[in-house]
């Protein structure tokens, strides 16, 4: 199986002002000499990925996708204000250099970061990773070691006590993402997604300590040396970070996460070539690794993996919402609507899981 390419040219929809964005840049940061030229990061869903070149010079570029925008999605500005400021205390975060707020320039607001080389895992052990022994394991575990570093990570120590307000977390998000469904539910067969917002909300844990949480936390906002399979290099993709519950990272992360334990209920969200048969660790073992580098309590994690699997639902309808208002002419948004009822079956189960155990 060959790699999915990093880099490609600018799929057709998604070209912007090119010149003007030339021209700011230059204007803006030092050093940026040399031959301007833009390709594009294919693998995302959402944000608009673009990387630049000024000779030898590259940069990322990150803006919101085109169309109408969920309130509170795709903050370019939250995201500069995380990255400005996450890399003195947690090096896997790219360091950004730069926020535009003019939409003059390119259409939106945008922010500008440094670019890492590396390899990412879409879908199985990247090629230039294979001779590693054990890869996939190690892998999986570098994976939880990062984000349970992320969560010892002092706010005050990096500035970003501000990031978010931890009282009342969970409470805002359900509530949140409720609105959000609202906005984009279909006339008819969203019952079973709004049902397991109502369940959410009737039994929300306790929260104990809050942390910096990234929000949208999965394999595949990794990027790794190939090299070295035990350490995430880089961790992609803030413009969700906050402050509070860390479980919910967690529940994310094992949304995405395969497990052979799965036979009787929906499987993780595992997109076509997928994790499944990778070989990595098991969901059990992801919880008992985080908890013990983490030193937090995941008793509760039902809870928490049941509430990754609604709001993933809630955000592939958006992007499936996205795409039927003719907003992107990315294919792969077109399929995610089908995801929708496993997830949403899958939350329930896992619920129904945490009342009877």
């Amino acid at each position: 199986m060959s790699d999915p390419a990093e880099l490609a040219t600018v799929r057709k929809g998604e070209e912007l002002d090119f010149d003007a964005l030339a021209a700011y840049l230059r204007s803006h940061l030092p050093d940026l000499d040399g031959e301007f030229s833009v390709l594009q990061f294919p693998n995302g869903s959402a944000n608009l990925t673009y990387q630049v070149r000024f000779g030898d010079r590259r940069l990322v570029v990150r803006r919101p996708p085109f169309g109408t925008v969920a309130p509170g999605a795709h903050d370019m500005r939250r995201e500069y204000r995380a990255l400005s400021r996450l890399h003195r205390s947690y090096p896997r975060a790219p360091r950004a250099y730069l926020l535009c707020d003019d939409p003059k320039v390119i259409g939106s607001d945008f922010l500008v970061m440094e670019y890492r080389p590396g390899v990412v895992v879409w879908g199985a052990v990247p090629e230039a990773m294979r001779v590693h022994p054990d890869a996939a394991r190690r892998i999986g575990f570098a994976v939880v070691d990062a984000l349970a570093d992320l969560h010892r990570v002092d706010p005050e120590e990096c500035g970003l006590a501000d990031l978010g307000r931890p009282a009342g977390f969970l409470e805002r998000q359900v509530a949140g993402w409720r609105r959000r469904w609202v906005l984009v539910a279909p006339a008819e067969g969203g019952e079973p997604v709004e049902t397991l917002g109502e369940r959410l909300a009737a039994a929300i844990p306790v929260t104990g300590r809050a942390t910096i949480l990234h929000n949208d936390y999965k394999i595949d906002n990794c990027q790794f040396d190939p090299a070295d399979p035990d350490r995430v290099r880089s961790v992609f993709d803030w413009d969700m970070a906050t402050l509070g519950d860390p479980l919910v990272d967690l529940g994310t992360l094992l949304n995405y996460w395969p497990d052979p334990a799965d036979a009787d209920l929906p499987g993780a969200l595992v997109m076509p070539d997928g994790l499944d048969a990778m070989g990595l660790p098991s969901r059990a073992e992801v919880v008992e690794r985080y908890a013990a580098r983490s030193g937090i309590d995941t008793r509760d994690v039902a809870w928490y993996v049941a509430y990754g699997c609604w709001k993933t639902a809630v955000i592939l309808r958006q992007l499936y919402a996205r795409y039927l208002r003719g907003e992107t002419t990315d294919e792969r948004m077109g399929a995610r609507g089908q995801l929708i009822d496993d997830l949403t079956r899958r939350g329930h189960a896992v619920l129904d899981s945490r009342r009877t155990s």
